[in-house]
């Protein structure tokens, strides 16, 4: 077999088999194919797509280059959920406790932050103290004595889809269905879970622009999962605007415990969150019904349940579960500078990739890999889309390093506006399974 007919072969639109992706991923991963050739074919892959066998072969491949986890020593069915990102995406701090409170089983792997999109992994280094980065035994542990275990994804999980995303990053091959879904899948395949959600952005600060694309992208996973024998139910959400109030990582953590103290019920993000664990909640057989398993979602919050899961999850894995209490004892800044409106107006739209730019730029998030994160810096999104704003309003407070200066007319010209009143668009676009 060589990699030149395996190349030649996709150039002219024709479809691997299951043996030629393996001999790639293979070959790719020990390096005895050069990266000039694994980049041809993924060019190659970009321009002519993939069917949906040859998706599930290299999501498979890609799967079985490393470890698979093994979740059966913990009773009942496990429920994962993945989203594609956005900046102010935090829903896995709402949702993890919560479904683990109501007795679904939740194990996560999350990843780093890149670029204007925070990491979950970044938000939970924010509590002093946890590890963030759990060894198997201690992963199990975590599901078992907490029901809920998140970690950064071990390098023995999936290795081919580190090998190969680097490759896609530097030769703009990142924007493939096929690749994407395999990247994606490929992980959650080896993380051991019975039952996937996924969260699909779709919007000018998502990953995916359009429905068309989103709706594209989640039914390749969907298919990806159900093909191997997973539940899976896929939900699209909008992404424009921040989601919720905080913009950098400890920031973030304070506003998923207010929402499991009972706090911003009516948000949009603690709408999203609730919907996400009611789905898990589901799929796990808590409940029959989403009608049901909203009640066990709202049970958990009101009853506290939900954050004691959270401080015991901390606790287990070495954090301060004290600072879910007492937010002084997190990451703190070093100024805070109000951002005031200058003009009078209904706020028509909100650039959150712009936001995300700055709160990077703060030092919240990484323009390179090996960036060191500060962890107190972000930014309190008070001006929301439909809301009426006078001069002089607060739009903005900047939590910077002491010392920096803050230019305020960056963070005015996120805002778009108008002179009428207007509708905030709904988050859910679409579902499907």
């Amino acid at each position: 077999m060589r990699m030149y007919d395996l190349i030649y072969s996709k150039k002219l639109g024709g479809a691997l088999s299951a043996d030629e992706i393996a001999f790639w991923v293979q070959g790719a991963s020990d390096g005895s194919i050069p990266d000039e050739q694994s980049a041809a074919l993924l060019m190659a892959i970009c321009w002519r797509g993939m069917t949906t066998e040859e998706t599930l072969a290299l999501t498979l491949a890609m799967r079985d280059s490393g470890k698979r986890l093994d979740l059966s020593s913990v009773p009942g069915l496990k429920v994962d959920k993945h989203s594609t990102g956005g900046v102010g995406d935090k829903t896995t701090l709402i949702l993890g406790p919560i479904v683990a409170a109501c007795g679904v089983p939740c194990p996560m792997f999350s990843g780093r932050g890149l670029g204007h999109t925070g990491g979950t992994v970044d938000k939970f280094a924010a509590i002093p103290g946890l590890k963030v980065e759990l060894s198997e035994a201690e992963f199990l542990r975590s599901l078992a004595e907490t029901g809920f275990a998140n970690s950064a994804q071990t390098a023995d999980i999936a290795p081919a889809d580190k090998k190969l995303y680097a490759l896609r990053d530097v030769t703009a091959t990142v924007e493939s269905i096929p690749l994407i879904t395999a990247s994606i899948m490929s992980k959650k395949l080896a993380g051991g879970a019975d039952a996937l959600v996924l969260d699909v952005k779709c919007g000018p600060t998502a990953f995916m622009k359009t429905l068309e694309d989103a709706t594209a992208l989640a039914q390749s996973m969907v298919a990806v999962g159900k093909a191997h024998g997973m539940q899976m139910r896929a939900l699209i959400t909008r992404m424009d605007a921040p989601l919720g109030w905080a913009i950098g990582n400890a920031l973030e953590v304070m506003e998923c415990v207010e929402i499991l103290r009972g706090e911003h019920g009516d948000t949009e993000l603690a709408q999203m969150s609730f919907r996400l664990a009611a789905e898990m909640l589901v799929m796990g057989g808590a409940a029959t019904s989403l009608e049901a398993a909203q009640t066990l979602v709202q049970a958990s919050i009101h009853k506290g349940t939900a954050l004691e899961t959270l401080r015991r999850f901390v606790a287990l894995n070495g954090g301060d579960a004290r600072a879910l209490d007492d937010f002084s004892r997190l990451p703190q800044p070093g100024q805070v500078v109000p951002v005031l409106a200058e003009r009078a107006g209904y706020v028509a739209a909100i650039d959150g990739r712009a936001l995300g730019i700055l709160a990077m730029d703060l030092g919240a998030g990484r323009r390179d890999r090996n960036d060191i994160l500060d962890l107190g810096v972000g930014l309190r999104v008070l001006a929301q889309v439909g809301q009426k704003v006078a001069p002089g309003d607060r739009l903005f407070e900047v939590y910077a390093k002491a010392g920096a200066a803050v230019a305020q007319e960056p963070f005015r010209a996120t805002l778009e506006w108008s002179g009428e009143p207007v509708e905030p668009q709904p988050w859910l676009l679409a579902a499907l399974s």
